[in-house]
C-alpha cells in the first residue's frame, strides 16, 4: 500500500485515495493500525445488571470478531474479558447466563473467577512449569460514561482524547439515566464501504439536498462544524425554537435553538442527542463494500420522542444510504481518484481523512 496523504490546510488538500476504500489489503490492516488501538462500544450496563452476570458478544462482529464477555462480579464490579479458555481455546461463555459463582470451561473444566483470574484445571498437577497467574483470562481495560461501556483491543490513546470535548459539552443531560430501547433500535446493512458512510455523516453540507424532512427542522445557515483531537461536533440548529434543547444559562450554548448535538468519535461512532436521549450509531466493516450500520436507542424523555430533528430517523437513514451506495459505485470509476473540500462545509470529513492516513501510515 502507497502512503497516504491528507493536506492539513483544507483549502490545498485532496480526498483520500480511491484505493482506501477499494483495496481489501486497506480494510485488513485497518484491523490493527485504526481500529484494535481505538476505543469501541461493548454495550451497556443493562446487558449485565445483577451481581453474577455474565454477557458474550464479538466485538465488531462479521470484521473483528474478537470474543469478548462481560462480567458482573460477586463485588458487583464490571469486567470485560476475553471469552477464550486459556488452555486449548475454547469459548467460555456461549449465551447470556445469571448467577454465576465462577466462569467453567465446558471443554476440559478449566475454571476463572468473574473477573477473569484463574481459578483451577483438572488433571495438572503434573504439568511442569505451569504458572496459574500466566493463564487469567484476557482483562481489557474499560471505560464507562453513564450506561454506555466502551473497551480497547491493543493499547492505544487515553480515554479521555476521545471523549473528553462531548463529555464537557453534553454533560449536564441527564446520561445516568438514559435507557437501552430496543424497539427504536435497528441494523441497516449497506452496500458500501465504511469510510463512505462516515464521511458522509461528518458534513452537513448534502442536508439541503439529501434530507428535505430534515431540512424542515434544521437552519443550514448556522449549521456549524467545530473539530477536535479524536472527535468532532456539528451543531444542529432549529429553525425556531420549537422541540429543542433547555440548555443552562451558564452553558456555551445558551441561548441557541440547538435541535441536536451530532458527535463523531474516530473511528467509527456517532452520538446522536435530541431532547429525548442518544441514538447512538456503531459502524462496523463487513468488506471493502459492505457495511452494517447499527442504530441503538437510548431515551432519558419519551415524552420528546418523535419531534423535531430526533424524529424520522429511519427515512434519514433510507436517504443516506441511497447516496453513499451510490458513491460506492462511483469511486469504481476510472475517471475519479479523488476530490476536494468545501472549506467551510466539509471540515469535519477533511480531519476523518486526515486521522485515517495518519493510521494507516504508522
Amino acid at each position: 500500500m502507497a502512503p497516504f496523504f491528507i493536506d492539513p490546510n483544507i483549502a490545498r488538500a485532496k480526498t483520500i485515495d480511491t484505493s482506501f476504500y477499494l483495496d481489501p489489503a486497506c480494510l485488513e490492516a485497518a484491523k490493527e493500525k485504526i481500529f484494535a488501538p481505538s476505543w469501541q462500544y461493548i454495550g451497556h450496563e443493562g446487558m449485565v445488571p445483577n451481581e453474577g452476570d455474565a454477557y458474550p458478544f464479538k466485538l465488531l462482529d462479521n470484521y473483528m470478531e474478537e470474543p469478548l464477555v462481560l462480567t458482573k462480579d460477586r463485588e458487583g464490579h464490571l469486567h470485560c474479558l476475553s471469552n477464550v479458555c486459556t488452555h486449548r481455546g475454547n469459548l467460555m461463555v456461549y449465551e447470556p447466563c445469571s448467577a454465576l459463582k465462577q466462569l467453567r470451561c465446558k471443554y476440559h473444566g478449566r475454571a476463572f473467577h468473574l473477573d477473569g483470574k484463574f481459578i483451577s484445571m483438572p488433571e495438572f498437577k503434573e504439568v511442569e512449569n505451569f504458572i496459574p497467574e500466566n493463564n487469567h483470562l484476557h482483562h481489557l481495560k474499560m471505560y464507562q460514561w453513564g450506561p454506555l461501556l466502551f473497551t480497547q483491543l491493543s493499547k492505544g490513546l487515553d480515554p479521555a482524547l476521545y471523549f473528553r470535548e462531548m463529555e464537557k459539552r453534553v454533560g449536564w443531560m441527564p446520561i445516568k439515566e438514559l435507557k437501552f430501547d430496543a424497539s427504536r433500535s435497528n441494523d441497516y446493512y449497506i452496500k458500501a464501504n465504511w469510510a463512505l458512510y462516515c464521511e458522509n455523516y461528518l458534513e452537513g453540507f448534502h442536508i439541503p439536498f439529501v434530507h428535505p424532512g430534515l431540512s424542515v427542522f434544521l437552519d443550514f445557515k448556522d449549521y456549524t462544524t467545530e473539530i477536535f483531537e479524536y472527535s468532532s461536533l456539528q451543531l444542529g440548529i432549529a429553525k425556531n425554537n420549537e422541540n429543542c434543547f433547555e440548555i443552562p444559562a451558564d452553558h456555551q450554548d445558551a441561548g441557541k435553538n440547538v435541535a441536536a448535538y451530532y458527535f463523531w468519535v474516530y473511528p467509527n461512532m456517532m452520538f446522536n442527542f435530541y431532547p429525548w436521549g442518544l441514538s447512538l450509531n456503531i459502524i462496523t466493516p463487513i468488506d471493502a463494500g459492505n457495511t452494517k450500520v447499527s442504530f441503538l436507542s437510548f431515551v432519558f424523555d419519551a415524552a420528546k420522542l418523535g419531534q423535531g430533528a430526533g424524529s424520522g430517523l429511519d427515512t434519514v437513514e433510507e436517504e443516506d444510504e441511497e447516496i453513499v451506495q451510490n458513491v460506492q459505485q462511483g469511486i469504481r470509476s476510472r475517471f475519479y481518484h479523488y476530490g476536494r473540500y468545501a472549506t467551510q462545509r466539509e471540515q469535519g470529513t477533511h480531519h476523518f481523512h486526515s486521522l485515517l492516513a495518519n493510521s494507516m501510515n504508522v
